[in-house]
Parts: structure tokens; C-alpha cells; sequence
């Protein structure tokens, strides 16, 4: 049975740009996931790792994931633990290859950072700093992806 992709998220993985596939991998087991939380992780020297087939569900957010597909750069954070989008030159041009590629695949899915889904508490249309549930991917992905 194929899945019904509606979304593509972005993602930052909040941790440090020295994050290794077992790091990921060791965070998720000691949170009880038994799937990754992405399916494609870019690391800071433009390195994609698939972590999970497109096929199969990934953790990424929470009452979404049947219908997503996550792609997440390495690092999100600076050396004080503070959301910040330090992408590198490499990530950012990885990413958008990624989301052509899936876009191509998914032409209906919705390009959005996790943050995204945070709820519009005063019902303006967009997600406020002050409502969002997270940072992660620490950059508006809604904008910089709009022409994907």
C-alpha cells in the first residue's frame, strides 16, 4: 500500500553540526521510536543519508507523519542551545535539491518547516512567533521553498 503524501517537512536536528547517523539513531532509540525521525538527514558537507525508505513512516511530527516525508539538515542549534539556523552553503543547496526531487515525486505535498503546524491562536492566517509550538528548522521554509 503506497502512502498519500500531503506534506514534505523541514527540519532542523536541534543538535550539534557534529551529529553523526548514530547520534540520530541513539536519540531516537532513547526517546522509544522505533522509526527514525526522518527519512533523509543532510549533514554540513552537503552528505545525504537516507535513514528511512520513502515507503515507510518517519517520526517527524507528531498526528502527521502517514503523511509526510521529513528531511532534516544536522545542527539547529549554537553552542549556548539557542534555535539558530546555521545551515552551510552545502546544506542549503542540498535542501533544495532534496525538495525538488520530492516535489517532482509529491507534486501536491506542501513544503512546510515543522514549525508550520503550530496553531494559529489568534487566527491571523500564519503561525506568530509567540504560537509556535518550536523553531525547528530555526528558518522560514514556507518562503525560502514557496517557488519549489
Amino acid at each position: 500500500m503506497s502512502r498519500q503524501i500531503k506534506y514534505i517537512f523541514v527540519h532542523c536536528t536541534a543538535g550539534s553540526q557534529r551529529q553523526t547517523v548514530a547520534d540520530l539513531q541513539a536519540e531516537f532509540r532513547r526517546i522509544g521510536w522505533k522509526n527514525p525521525g526522518y527519512h533523509y538527514v543532510i549533514f554540513p558537507d552537503g552528505r545525504v543519508v537516507q535513514l528511512q525508505d520513502e515507503a515507510r513512516v518517519a517520526n517527524g511530527v507528531r498526528g502527521y507523519n502517514k503523511e509526510a516525508i521529513h528531511v532534516a539538515y544536522v545542527g539547529g542549534i549554537d553552542a549556548e542551545g539557542k534555535a539558530v539556523d546555521n545551515r552551510t552553503n552545502m546544506q542549503r543547496h542540498r535542501l533544495i535539491m532534496i525538495l525538488k526531487i520530492l516535489h517532482k515525486r509529491y507534486p501536491t505535498a506542501r513544503i512546510l518547516g515543522h514549525r508550520d503546524i503550530s496553531p494559529d491562536k489568534n487566527h491571523n492566517g500564519k503561525v506568530d512567533r509567540w504560537e509556535r509550538i518550536k523553531e525547528c528548522p530555526c528558518f522560514d521554509a514556507i518562503t525560502e521553498y514557496q517557488d519549489i
